[in-house]
């Protein structure tokens, strides 16, 4: 592109477009970073710099950029049925397909599927679906949904207060008043010294049956986590935890929602994250991965506990009245479909597996020992960098500081894209499916050489 085009581009976008989580002054006056084309891991910029995407766009690209078996499937659903609903018994090829072929998939016992269009309102179902539920079962004060802090679960208004955020609450009136937090599974700042996996694991759920007890049995009816909480940090649950948190759960008669919305098709070298780490849900989001992002697409998979309930509920309260236009969009589920031939014909999930411990072993060996490193995590095709400023003992920076932004800037700035998470000073990694040891080793190697310089500019070098 010419250089007066470019300059067009980022002049329409710095002054229309509301960007999300985005620093809104510093946009108005910085402007953007307008990309063009990507291939595999790679981006393209409108300027013809590249970049390696070390996140997968948002944890989401699975099978990589520009896959032209996906771009042929798009196009000929576009020919053959470019959209119809699915409200009133009304159904698709490719909707039917895919619902079928999740429901063979799930890593428990599911019965139905019900198809959204983001993470985010496929959370806000499945609150309302356990709203109905205990409605139906003639518990109308059994509505309160526990979630964790750090833990990501979308930003519409009901998603937003389960994420266990604070800058997605602020300003916003937010969480709803049925919402309530126990502590995430971080070692590093929530765990007493000296404790093993399972003492931490009893801990925590003993937090939670605390919770529940306070709040008072009769008004908690689910509670929700990632398998492995990504935004909030890439916190990798200890050992017993999910066992220790499903014994509270059943003793109070607590739904578990499993948010797959990252974990799900494969990014930890197995098909979902409730496998790998032993969940029981009664209700599974999906999104991502499903579709690698090519076009919008969520699910929630509904266990037949639930299921019977909601179909019973048609008696006293008709037609069940959720969906949205674009639910089981024809384009979405035929781009799922595709999507997921290729993760299977392309053995992308073991490929994962065994790129995730090559990246495991390069980033830990390059990160060790880093003056600013405190922690180094993560399961399969992600992991992460957690930075303070003194490890003994041990110390968070200054948020005003932002010294995970400086990095993940820096790192930008030389060619590799990850991302600063927020809550803490914690770098991610999460490429794509496709991507090569060779580009791994440049993803990991360039956000060491960001840290270290970011390390001298603070005088740590």
């Amino acid at each position: 592109m010419s250089t007066s085009r470019n300059e067009e581009l980022k002049s329409f976008d710095r002054d229309a477009f509301f960007h999300p989580f985005t620093a809104l002054k510093a946009h108005e006056q910085t402007g953007p970073k307008i990309f063009h084309s990507a291939k595999g891991s790679t981006l393209v910029d409108v300027d013809g710099n590249k970049f390696l995407d070390a996140l997968a766009g948002l944890w989401c690209v699975n099978i990589g950029y520009g896959n032209t078996r996906m771009a042929a499937a798009m196009k000929e659903q576009v020919e053959t049925l470019s959209y119809y609903h699915s409200f009133a018994s009304m159904g698709t090829e490719a909707a039917a397909e895919l619902a079928e072929r999740l429901i063979r998939m799930s890593p428990v016992p599911m019965s139905k599927v019900f198809f959204g269009n983001s993470g985010s309102d496929a959370n806000d179902t499945q609150a309302k679906l356990v709203w109905f539920y205990n409605n139906a079962l003639g518990r109308p004060l059994k509505k309160k949904i526990i979630a964790r802090t750090r833990g990501y679960h979308g930003v519409t208004v009901l998603s937003a207060g389960l994420t266990g955020l604070d800058n997605l609450h602020a300003g916003f009136d937010l969480p709803l008043p049925m919402i309530r937090h126990t502590r995430a599974p971080h070692r590093l700042w929530e765990a007493e010294p000296g404790m093993t996996d399972l003492e931490f694991s009893a801990a925590l759920a003993k937090d939670l049956e605390d919770l529940i007890l306070k709040e008072g049995p009769e008004t908690v009816a689910a509670f929700i986590a990632e398998p492995l909480q990504a935004a909030g940090g890439v916190l990798v649950p200890p050992d017993g935890y999910f066992a220790a948190i499903q014994t509270v759960l059943d003793r109070y008669d607590v739904l578990l929602i499993a948010d797959e919305v990252v974990t799900g098709f494969g990014r930890l070298g197995v098909g979902f994250g409730s496998t790998y780490f032993g969940m029981k849900p009664d209700l599974i989001t999906v999104a991502k991965g499903i579709t690698s992002a090519y076009v919008p697409l969520s699910a929630c998979l509904v266990s037949e506990k639930v299921w019977r309930v909601l179909v019973d509920a048609g008696d006293k309260l008709g037609v069940f009245g959720h969906g949205y236009t674009y639910s089981a969009h024809p384009l979405a589920t035929k781009s799922a479909m595709t999507n997921l031939d290729i993760i299977e014909e392309e053995h992308l999930v073991e490929r994962a597996a065994k790129l995730g411990l090559y990246l495991q072993e390069r980033v830990r060996a390059v990160f060790a020992d880093h003056p600013l490193v405190a922690e180094v995590r993560g399961v399969g095709l992600i992991a992460a960098v957690e930075f303070v400023e003194s490890k003994s003992p041990l110390k968070a920076f200054n948020p005003a500081d932002k010294i995970g932004v400086r990095i993940a800037r820096r790192s930008m700035e030389l060619g590799v894209i990850t991302r600063a998470l927020p809550a803490a000073d914690t770098i991610a990694f999460s490429p794509p499916f496709v991507v090569t040891e060779s580009e791994l080793d440049v993803m990991v190697e360039t956000t060491q050489k960001a840290a270290d310089q970011i390390a001298a500019e603070i005088g740590r070098g």
